[in-house]
């Protein structure tokens, strides 16, 4: 075994922070460092540990050249740098010659806390499940999160190269940054010395564009943003309105009036968002108004209508009061105080799904969901700048709204040619953003007449279905005719199994609404051995007595695995994704009409005429039942966020087949070993007291 030399105490999460002889640090270009992922007063302990060995350590983003954090990926790395509001394009090397100053390469890599000596295995958390994507999780959704273009300002120069160690070298000319581990400031106290960056080194990147040196996202920021807007007329300068380039959706727009052939592809944008909508309103991430020259003359307020203490608001919320960030952890209403600007910003958001800007998703979903949860109706500005994931942008376009009755960004995006088509395509079952810019893009196909005409071949079983049945798949289902189809379900289980068969609606249903795109239901059963195949058994007894006339999709991957939580270190490969639970995508139609008999004795093709809807049949372990109902149960926000809690204050991973410690990978058994003695909403309830939170109500998860 390697033989190991003592070595001077670092930092460490829990460690010290002795003062190591000879580390010198000055020498590395402005450092600061990226709040995820930190806990507690960890972050703070970095930042005395640089400061202590003289880092220029600084917050000014406009001098800023190295990053240091607990961000463990690249893709983590350059959402990050979006939040912030940088413009960056990755740098790609060649691998080289190791550097002069790396020695001793066969050297394990160890984290030291305070006077420890061993190495301290750093786990890996790359998994993924039926409801999470790792690399797409946030710790903080960052209200600025919605911008894709970062505000421009003077890029600062490199300092002199010769100041610069060779773990930061740039040799070019460009604005160059680096994102790394805190584990690199671990070993660099460790060796007494600065270390190459190795394997610490996250991200690479040439700043395209800076943001300003100051930003302020509080109130002074959003008063400087909107206060040009609340001018009276006679003292706003009104400018003529720049005519736009001429840009691939207006040729698009053109084409469409005249043919029908395909459009020249053109390829999307590697990363988030496309180049297709550049310069539109609804898929800028300016925070300067695009309508204030527009519409200035409109607006008959001045400054002082916004302006005065904070007495003439309501107090806030013991959530906004306390820093509660996680939607799991507060109540939401299905009709909020603000539900009519939560409407404006969901078509912005959906604007933001279309032209694949996943980090604008997020960020919009976290704003709705915390106005959402606000409960007094929106009078000022104010109130918004200090709601968790809200800032000067929502405000200015809450301000918008306000004056004006409407968003410049909504109305385009609802009067856009092409994204009228889009959301068309977006509508069908089956087919997602992705799809649906394929083919407009691509196809050139214009509506479902072009689809059934030119590329029905192309589409697949349930593309197809979803083509087929459109009208009838947006048609809401009331909330009766939702209760008759889980009864149907309940009353065939029963027959298949015994009486013991539970059935629990989920869902939209369950969380209040009038009427359900379409019918979840888990269904249960306290015997192990019951729920297994029982997916299978209940979708042939419901064909054969022609209740279900399509099954899309069937998993029985749970059965496979022995109906066991799912594993932590898995793939979608090995059974994640949309297997973690046994289910059925089925379409439903009711066989029975009043005039049936007479139909068929007449034409025994004779066509049923009830409409068909959607329904998925999730078959849940007893010992698991509660999560999986509280898994389908919430808003997607409210999902989001029960995940990230549950990974950043408990360090498990949540998902509807149960729950695992992320260090050891063991199931945490909240249940119980044979699950709950009661109903599934019971253990529903075990789950949120497992997991160290207020039991929300179904009708107050409400964060879509």
């Amino acid at each position: 075994m390697e033989d190991r030399v003592p070595k001077p105490a670092s930092f460490s999460s829990s460690g010290s922070h002795l003062t190591v002889p000879g580390l010198d640090l000055s020498s590395i270009p402005p450092i600061g460092t990226l709040g995820a992922h930190f806990k507690g007063d960890e972050e703070d302990k970095v930042k005395a540990t640089l400061r202590r060995h003289g880092a220029q350590l600084t917050a000014d983003v406009s001098k800023l050249k190295v990053f240091i954090g607990k961000v463990g990926s690249r893709r983590r790395a350059e959402f990050e740098l979006r939040s912030r509001k940088f413009e960056v394009e990755e740098v790609v090397e060649s691998k080289r010659a190791a550097s002069p100053v790396k020695q001793d390469t066969t050297r394990k890599r160890a984290r030291i806390s305070g006077t420890t000596t061993e190495p301290i295995v750093v786990k890996d958390e790359g998994s993924t499940t039926e409801e999470e994507d790792e690399g797409s999780e946030t710790e903080d959704e960052a209200p600025d999160r919605i911008r894709d273009t970062p505000r421009t300002s003077p890029v600062i120069p490199d300092e002199d190269p010769t100041l610069q160690p060779t773990v930061f070298n740039n040799a070019s000319n460009d604005d160059i940054l680096w994102v790394a581990r805190v584990e690199w400031l671990d070993e660099c106290l460790s060796a007494g010395r600065l270390v190459p960056l190795g394997e610490n080194l996250v991200y690479k990147c040439k700043i395209k564009k800076r943001p300003p040196a100051t930003l302020d996202t509080g109130y002074s920021a959003i008063k400087a943003n909107y206060t040009s807007l609340l001018k009276p007329a006679s003292q706003t300068h009104l400018a003529a309105r720049p005519r736009a380039s001429p840009h691939i959706l207006d040729r698009a727009k053109e084409d469409a009036t005249t043919t029908t052939t395909k459009r020249p592809y053109n390829p999307l944008s590697d990363g988030h968002g496309s180049r297709r909508f550049d310069g539109k309103s609804y898929a800028s991430s300016s925070t300067k108004p695009t309508f204030a020259h527009q519409t200035a003359h409109l607006l008959q307020q001045t400054t002082s209508d916004y302006e005065g203490e904070d007495s003439d608001i309501p107090p806030p919320p013991d959530w906004v009061t306390h820093g509660i960030k996680y939607a799991c952890q507060r109540f939401t209403p299905a009709d909020p105080p603000n539900q009519d600007f939560i409407d404006q910003l969901k078509k912005i958001r959906t604007a933001r799904t279309l032209i694949d800007d996943e980090i604008g998703v997020r960020a919009y979903s976290s704003i709705i969901a915390s106005i959402a949860a606000y409960p007094y109706k929106l009078r000022h500005p104010r109130e918004l700048a200090r709601l968790p994931s809200c800032d000067e942008k929502t405000a200015v376009l809450f301000v918008e709204w306000k004056n004006m009755g409407r968003i410049q960004a909504v109305e385009d995006y609802e009067n856009d040619e092409a994204m009228k088509v889009l959301r068309s395509f977006y509508d069908i079952w089956g087919v997602g953003a992705k799809t649906a810019r394929n083919f407009y893009y691509n196809k050139g196909w214009l509506d479902l007449d072009d689809i059934i005409e030119y590329g029905w071949n192309e589409l697949d079983r349930v593309q197809q279905i979803g083509v087929k049945y459109y009208d009838e798949f947006l048609s809401g289902i009331p909330r009766a005719e939702v209760e008759s189809i889980a009864d149907i379900v309940r009353q065939h289980a029963m027959k298949l199994r015994d009486e013991h068969i539970s059935v629990t609606i989920v869902g939209g249903y369950r969380r209040g609404k009038s009427a359900s795109g379409d019918v979840d239901m888990i269904v249960s059963h306290p015997d192990l051995s019951a729920t297994a195949h029982l997916v299978r058994d209940i979708v042939e007894s419901l064909e054969e007595e022609e209740w279900i006339t399509h099954t899309l999709t069937m998993s029985l991957h749970n059965t496979s695995r022995g109906q066991t939580t799912l594993p932590f270190r898995t793939t979608k490969a090995s059974g994640a994704g949309f297997d973690t639970l046994d289910k059925a995508l089925v379409v439903w139609q009711n066989p029975s009409w009043p005039t049936r008999d007479a139909d068929l004795a007449a034409n025994p093709k004779a066509k049923n005429p009830n409409i068909h809807r959607r329904v998925d049949i999730i078959i849940a372990p007893w010992r698991t039942v509660g999560c999986a109902v509280m898994g389908w149960s919430g808003g997607t926000t409210f999902q989001r966020d029960l995940r990230r809690y549950a990974k950043h204050q408990k360090g498990w991973k949540f998902d509807s087949s149960g729950i695992r410690s992320r260090e050891t990978g063991e199931v945490v058994m909240l249940e119980g070993e044979e699950g709950v003695d009661g109903t599934p909403e019971e253990a529903e309830k075990r789950v949120f007291e497992g997991l160290g939170l207020e039991y929300v109500p179904p009708e107050m998860r409400c964060t879509n």
